[in-house]
């Protein structure tokens, strides 16, 4: 129903899954490993129709991506390079265009009888023990907004339709994973089974969930393992750290002082007690929905530095928003957030796949993701290893990972002055270690002595 049109910001521009698989080495030299594509099902709505979340066919491919053929050639391609697919997956809500809506399979397939009931979108409305059933309800049960019809997963045809679903197209393409959309929406008894059955089968199949709240006790609250204060039974092995990229945008935004600053970070991590792996949270400075963190961080390329030295080495699996590398910017606004990536088009000025045109603080944005992505891939202390951190003090964060006896130390400094670091209390860590090698610039520091440490800046250093 919509054609392609580039001049349009909030519409379709062409760019398609032929062109993911023409651009497989751009993506493995950066060093990333997964590819999660936002919703490529079929999406046949009237308007704003590309970003794929109202679904209209959840077996087929939207033909202006490709086909099926073409997303699971895009799957073994990828993985020839080491390089997995994560399917974004909407078992929440389905697009108001979708043949269903015309012919329901029974009366109950779509809540409120097929009728527009908005959601109250309070995400508290799951754990509040105070709220009436029906104000609990509405959360679950009322549509995210009138062209996405909500799903009654309590049907238990379609219960079984959707996990049969999943597993056909784990099977199919060979996926590597989920990442499922609104995931406190679905209902949550449906959940419990529908993760039960994918983890069941698929052991080694990692998926995640969105969640998006600052509260730590929210987003721990589904994943496998958590302490909860009921009965609940969640199988779904990771969740998005929602809590850690709001900490992580405040902290380097804010002043240093007694309450603020970047022990927000450290308070966010000291709470990881109430997650059942934290190590396997998917952590992220920014995405689809908001704002890009080079705009965020009021395009300085020193806190951005620090935010993506962050998310490559702390704990959980890093999330790189397209374009981040490259220092795209962008409001909240989605036509503008989910701009084309320059050099995907043969008439753009601008060719980030190549280099070329890009300004000087791009190309060490992107020199320096590509230097720390590739990096990562080979540290074991880091993939693998413990997190284990100091309170801050004077402004200055600083945290290890270590695996075995190799060893990866991280220093942060969000003070505008340089600070000389005394190593004196990492005493447990280094004992008897006396040098690091900084992993950009591939420098010598004598660990004996005070490290001087640059006012709004990280450093990664491999301990020998």
């Amino acid at each position: 129903k919509e054609s392609s049109d580039r001049g349009n910001k909030d519409g379709r521009h062409g760019g398609d899954i032929q062109g993911i698989i023409g651009h497989l080495d751009y993506i493995e030299k950066m060093g990333f490993t997964q590819i999660w594509l936002n919703p490529v099902l079929e999406n046949d709505q009237q308007r704003y129709s590309y970003h794929g979340y109202s679904t209209t066919n959840y077996y087929n491919i939207d033909p202006r991506f490709g086909s099926n053929e073409v997303y699971k050639e895009l799957s073994s391609k990828a993985k020839l390079r080491d390089i997995g697919l994560i399917m974004d997956l909407i078992l929440n809500h389905i697009g108001s265009e979708h043949w269903w809506m015309k012919d329901m399979p029974s009366e109950d397939w779509i809540n409120n009888n097929g009728d527009f009931v908005r959601s109250n979108h309070i995400h508290e409305s799951v754990h509040d023990p105070y709220l009436t059933k029906s104000q609990k309800d509405l959360f679950s049960s009322g549509w995210f907004v009138k062209t996405m019809p909500d799903l009654n997963q309590n049907n238990k045809f379609l219960e079984n339709y959707l996990i049969q679903n999943s597993i056909w197209w784990i099977e199919y393409a060979d996926l590597s994973g989920f990442r499922i959309d609104t995931y406190p929406y679905i209902d949550k008894n449906f959940l419990s089974v529908w993760s039960e059955r994918i983890a069941t089968e698929y052991p080694n199949f990692n998926f995640v969930g969105e969640e998006w709240s600052s509260n730590i006790t929210m987003v721990s609250y589904w994943q496998q393992g958590s302490n909860r204060y009921d009965d609940y039974r969640s199988f779904i092995p990771s969740m998005m750290d929602f809590p850690l990229q709001e900490a992580l945008v405040n902290s380097l935004l804010s002043k240093e002082t007694w309450e603020t600053g970047i022990k927000d970070l450290y308070k966010v991590l000291a709470n990881d007690y109430l997650y059942g792996n934290p190590y396997n949270l998917v952590v992220f400075a920014g995405n689809h929905d908001m704002t890009r963190i080079f705009s965020q961080l009021n395009e300085d390329m020193d806190l951005y530095k620090m935010a993506m030295t962050y998310i490559y080495t702390t704990r959980g699996i890093p999330q790189v928003y397209y374009g981040t590398e490259i220092l795209m910017e962008g409001p909240a606004d989605h036509g503008t957030l989910r701009a084309d990536f320059p050099g995907g088009w043969n008439n753009d000025k601008v060719n980030a796949f190549k280099g070329s045109g890009l300004k000087n603080e791009q190309k060490d944005a992107q020199s320096f993701t590509k230097k720390l992505l590739n990096w990562r891939k080979e540290s074991l202390p880091v993939t693998q290893g413990k997190f284990i951190h100091f309170y801050p003090s004077g402004g200055v964060y600083i945290y290890f990972r270590k695996y075995e006896d190799e060893l990866v130390m991280v220093l942060m400094n969000n003070n505008n002055k340089t600070k000389n670091i005394s190593t004196d209390r990492f005493f447990e860590l280094l004992a008897d270690k006396k040098q690091g090698i900084s992993i950009v610039g591939n420098k010598v520091y004598d660990l004996t002595t005070k490290i001087n440490l640059p006012g709004k800046s990280a450093l990664i250093l491999e301990i020998h």
